[in-house]
């Protein structure tokens, strides 16, 4: 059995050790080894089962939902195919017949390092998971998730989409859109001291962009994240790649008529921040006359499209 094909969290940790001790052999090297630690990984799984996974858990769903940042459902869910997909999330015996972590175990530390960015053996005193293990399952969560659900929901709408987009969008009395178009600071807790002016701006803490398009139904079907906090939605515009296929001339076609006039450019809903582009349809800063005040009020709540989307990612 090879390194890279072991399920075995235990041999895995064996025979990195055994590599590192071997490395620092040959090399003459005084640094005294890792010591092993055997973990209670039966009685972690069944300290974690009750706690959160049983009926009822210990902890109220709202707990769960507080540290897990997701759905007691929603997590089931993602473990069902993960497990199914990845054979190293599957819990197995090693060559000594010990039982290995469950994928419980695993998703959860991987999860709680994604939710909170805490350290790969902060979890270790609940789950009895090492800082290798720990890494090694974040690593697999992450490719496996990636793997499952990127066609789906990390995609450019196709042809049928765009179909259901602007269907819905015409019914709303917005022929044409494609959805809204906002920004949100996801906050930095654990921002490197060094980065912390970087990222900081108008919030006065360090904070990550997101820029989003999000349709009716929450669907994020444009997702840009990553710039510091200190830039603002139209630096983060000049940098996005949103209209890149537009600019390449391969974006579908689009017909729609408004006012008697036919245009052919789909476009998204922005708040005021956004500049005076045919891809965006703004509101009106002084509204006068009825009709000017209604297409105020549609413009706004298409608008908050997005925001609904930003909400649920952050509960």
């Amino acid at each position: 059995m090879t390194l890279i094909d072991s399920d075995s969290d235990e041999e895995f940790e064996i025979a990195r050790q055994l590599v590192e001790k071997e490395g620092s052999s040959s090399r003459g090297s005084s640094k005294k080894s890792r010591k092993f630690i055997r973990h209670d990984r039966l009685q972690a799984h069944q300290n974690l089962f009750p706690d959160y996974f049983a009926d009822p858990p210990i902890y109220p769903h709202k707990y769960f939902q507080k540290r897990f940042r997701m759905s007691r459902s929603l997590f089931l869910r993602i473990q069902a195919v993960v497990e199914a997909h990845k054979p190293y999330f599957v819990q197995r015996r090693d060559n000594s017949g010990r039982l290995g972590f469950s994928s419980l175990q695993k998703i959860t530390v991987a999860l709680r390092m994604l939710a909170y960015g805490v350290t790969a053996d902060f979890m270790d005193e609940y789950l009895k998971i090492g800082e290798t293990t720990a890494l090694r399952s974040l690593k697999m969560f992450v490719r496996a998730v990636v793997s499952i659900f990127s066609e789906e929901y990390l995609r450019k709408p196709n042809n049928n989409d765009i179909a259901r987009l602007l269907a819905v969008g015409e019914k709303c009395g917005f022929p044409g859109m494609l959805g809204s178009i906002d920004c949100m600071h996801w906050k930095w807790k654990n921002c490197p001291t060094a980065c912390y002016g970087m990222y900081s701006g108008h919030i006065h803490e360090p904070t990550i962009i997101l820029e989003a398009v999000a349709s009716y139904d929450l669907w994020i079907w444009h997702a840009f994240f990553g710039l510091p906090g200190s830039h603002n939605d139209i630096n983060v515009l000049d940098r996005s790649f949103i209209f890149s296929d537009l600019g390449q001339g391969l974006t579908p076609t689009v017909n729609y008529t408004i006012n008697g006039h036919n245009y052919a450019m789909r476009y998204y809903i922005p708040d005021d921040i956004y500049p005076q582009w045919a891809t965006f349809v703004k509101t009106i800063s002084a509204p006068q006359g009825n009709k000017k005040k209604y297409f105020v009020a549609a413009q706004k709540s298409a608008r908050k499209d997005a925001e609904r989307a930003f909400g649920v990612l952050q509960t």
